[in-house]
């Protein structure tokens, strides 16, 4: 096993966290990644857009002119696509883009996101983050003791509500459990850190 540091608020140090070498030094694959990032953001495509054909737009229903002797093109509908105020051609209809990749490189792309940011050094591990009442300005007084930017994401055990409020109004702040930490935010992040008690449910995620 691998020993990690715990660290206070403070950033003072408070003890040692064992964690698998398998989970925070693993191979980084950059591809892997990029393939995950990008299944994620397809996951979040509404995919509600839409054009509308020539037979969808209304009106078009008599001939713009005869079809011989103007010396123009032959033309059956003013809403042809040739036409402005027509349809469009092979316009976009509303689909899903959601896709998913298989079970083991969704868990090889998450570890490889972690395994990045632990030899980045932009990790940490503290034992805890909770704020007893929901106080913006206490929220910033944690992050500056702790000396990371607003751009953090903190992996918790449990979403204690006065700490999500108390950070709710702070830009680029996120807080998530272990189960529902993905590559794109750990990626998206300049700091992650990490509550001690959130270490097992991490573990028990990625070593099945």
């Amino acid at each position: 096993m691998l020993k990690v540091d715990v660290l206070d608020t403070n950033r003072n140090k408070v003890g040692d966290a064992e964690v698998s070498p398998s989970i925070f030094e693993g191979k980084i694959s950059m591809p892997l990644m990029h393939e995950m990032i990008v299944c994620q953001m397809a996951n979040k495509r509404r995919g509600t857009h839409s054009c509308k054909t020539r037979a969808e737009v209304r009106g078009g229903g008599r001939k713009p002119w005869k079809q011989k002797g103007t010396g123009r093109a032959r033309a059956g509908s003013s809403r042809s696509p040739l036409f402005r105020g027509g349809g469009v051609i092979f316009g976009p209809k509303p689909r899903d883009y959601s896709y998913k990749l298989p079970k083991q490189a969704r868990r090889a792309a998450l570890i490889s996101a972690i395994s990045m940011k632990m030899k980045e050094g932009t990790l940490t591990v503290v034992d805890k983050i909770s704020i007893e009442e929901p106080k913006t300005k206490k929220a910033m007084e944690l992050l500056g003791s702790l000396g990371v930017s607003s751009k953090t994401l903190f992996v918790a055990a449990q979403l204690h509500t006065p700490t999500l409020l108390s950070f709710r109004n702070i830009q680029g702040v996120k807080i998530l459990t272990a189960e529902k930490l993905n590559v794109y935010d750990v990626v998206n992040s300049d700091q992650v850190v990490i509550v001690q008690e959130a270490l097992t449910a991490l573990h028990e995620r990625l070593l099945k």
